[in-house]
C-alpha cells in the first residue's frame, strides 16, 4: 500500500520528500480527467456524425469591471492566500495533515489580504483594458466538446456531495453521533450515491445547454467504466476500507476477528490448478499501511500508517478494477454499432449494476435487511433497480426504436437562438 505519493516515492525510489498529496486523492483526479478526456472524444465523434450540435452565447464586450467582480475575484484571493501563505510556513504540518489543515480554521490573515489585494486589483485592471465607449454584445459558438471541463467540475461536485450523502444514509448512526464531522470528512464515499447525483446534476447541466440528452449519455457510457474503474484502483492503492470480507482459505488460525465470523464477513476460495500462476494476493490480501489504521502494527514501521490486516481479505477493489475495464472495452467496442441512441447507456446501467451486485457478495458493507439468510445491502437494491430499469428501457427502445429516432434527432427548440450571459 501507498497511502500517501511522499510514501510511495519513499518506499519505491528511496526519496524523502513531504508531499500534502494522497494517493487516493490522486487517482480520483486521474481517474475525473480520464473521464473528461474520453468524453470529449466521444463528444467529439458525435459532432462529426451530426448528433450533437453547437450552443451560442451572446456575451457582452467592452464592459468595465463591476464592483461585484472585484469584490468576487478579493474573495477567491483572501481564501487563497489566507491558506496557501500559512501551508507555506507551516510545511510540514501541512504536508502531514492536509485534510485537517484545509478543513481547519488555520491560516494567515495578512496573506490573505495581500492576495485579495493582487486578485482584485488583476480584475479591475484587466477588465478596464478591454473596455470600450459603447459595450457591445457577441456571438460566440462552444462546440459539445469544449464543455467537458464544465462538466467535469459539475460531476466532481455533485458526485463527491452524491457519494457523502448515500454513505451517511447507510451510517446513519454515525452521522447522528458526529453529524459535522462525518459530513466534512474524506472519508466515506459511496459511488452509486455519485453516480446517481452526479448523473441528475449533468442532466440539468445538458438540458441547459441544449445537448441531444439521449447521445450525450450514449458518451457518458463509454466514460463512467473507464472513470470508475481508475477509481477503485484509489481504494487499492490506499487501502481506505472498501475491501472484502475474510478469506478463511489464507489465513493463519485464530487471526480472523470473532466479530467478523459472528457477522458472516468470512469466505473461504482457493484457486484451483489451473490459476496456480497468480499470485497469492490476488485472492487474499492483508492491506499493509493502510490509511485507516486498522488490523495489527507493522514491526520496524515508524510514523504514520503502520497497520497491516491480521488476516487476508478479498482485495475488492481491485477486482472491481479489473471488471468495470473490461466493460469499458466492451461498451467502447461496440459503441458504433449501437444505432439505437440511449441503447448504449441502457446497456452500461446493466452491466455495471451486476458488477455491483457480484460484488457485494463478498464485500464488506452495511446490511440494510435479511431475506433468510440472504443478507441485503444499500449498493444490492441500486444495483437492481439499474439492472431493472436497464431491461425497461431496452424493451421500450427496441420496441419504439422508430419514434426514438425521431425524437433524438430533433432539433431541440431555439437550439441556436443566442443567450444572454
Amino acid at each position: 500500500m501507498y497511502p500517501t505519493v511522499s510514501f510511495f516515492l519513499q518506499e519505491v525510489f528511496g526519496i524523502n520528500f513531504p508531499l500534502p498529496i494522497q494517493s487516493y486523492g490522486l487517482v480520483v483526479a486521474i481517474a475525473f480527467i480520464s473521464g473528461a478526456f474520453m468524453m470529449s472524444i466521444e463528444f467529439k465523434r458525435k459532432e462529426k456524425e451530426g448528433h450533437l450540435k453547437s450552443i451560442f452565447k451572446q456575451v457582452k464586450e467592452g464592459e468595465p469591471a463591476s464592483i461585484q467582480s472585484i469584490i468576487i475575484s478579493a474573495l477567491v484571493g483572501f481564501i487563497l492566500g489566507f491558506k496557501l501563505v500559512e501551508a507555506a510556513l507551516d510545511y510540514s504540518y501541512f504536508a502531514n495533515n492536509p485534510q485537517d489543515f484545509i478543513l481547519s480554521a488555520r491560516g494567515n490573515f495578512v496573506g490573505g489580504l495581500v492576495i485579495a489585494a493582487i486578485f482584485g486589483a488583476y480584475t479591475w485592471w484587466d477588465k478596464n483594458r478591454k473596455k470600450l465607449d459603447t459595450p457591445i454584445w457577441k456571438n460566440i459558438e462552444v462546440r459539445p466538446h469544449e464543455l467537458t471541463g464544465n462538466m467535469l467540475v459539475v460531476a466532481g461536485i455533485f458526485g463527491i456531495l452524491g457519494a457523502k450523502i448515500f454513505h451517511l444514509l447507510e451510517n446513519f448512526g454515525d452521522f447522528m453521533n458526529d453529524p459535522i464531522g462525518e459530513f466534512f470528512s474524506f472519508a466515506g464515499l459511496t459511488f452509486l450515491g455519485g453516480l446517481i447525483v452526479g448523473f441528475a446534476a449533468l442532466a440539468v447541466f445538458v438540458r441547459k445547454h441544449n445537448l441531444n440528452f439521449l447521445h450525450a449519455t450514449d458518451a457518458g457510457a463509454v466514460t463512467l467504466p473507464l472513470a470508475y474503474g481508475i477509481g477503485r484502483f484509489a481504494c487499492q492503492i490506499s487501502g481506505d476500507g472498501c475491501w472484502g470480507v475474510y478469506n478463511s482459505a489464507y489465513a493463519a488460525p485464530g487471526t480472523i476477528p470473532q466479530a467478523a465470523i459472528d457477522a458472516g464477513e468470512v469466505g473461504s476460495f482457493m484457486p484451483p490448478e489451473w490459476l496456480g500462476w497468480l499470485p497469492d494476493w490476488l485472492f487474499a490480501y492483508n492491506y499493509p499501511h493502510n490509511i485507516l489504521g486498522q488490523g495489527g502494527m507493522i514491526e520496524t514501521c515508524t510514523g504514520d500508517f503502520c497497520h497491516v490486516l491480521n488476516a487476508p481479505v478479498f482485495p475488492t477493489p481491485l477486482y472491481e478494477t479489473i471488471m468495470m475495464l473490461i466493460i469499458f472495452v466492451f461498451i467502447f467496442s461496440i459503441r458504433k454499432k449501437i444505432k439505437i441512441p440511449g441503447m448504449l447507456f441502457a446497456i452500461y446501467l446493466f452491466f455495471g449494476g451486476l458488477e455491483r451486485f457480484l460484488i457485494e457478495q463478498i464485500r464488506v458493507n452495511n446490511i440494510y435487511f435479511s431475506i433468510g439468510s440472504f443478507d441485503v445491502t444499500q449498493a444490492m437494491i441500486i444495483a437492481v433497480l439499474m439492472m431493472l430499469t436497464s431491461i425497461t428501457i431496452i424493451i421500450l427502445m427496441f420496441k419504439y426504436k422508430e419514434k426514438m429516432f425521431k425524437w433524438s434527432e430533433t432539433t431541440i427548440k431555439d437550439i441556436n437562438k443566442p443567450k444572454k450571459f
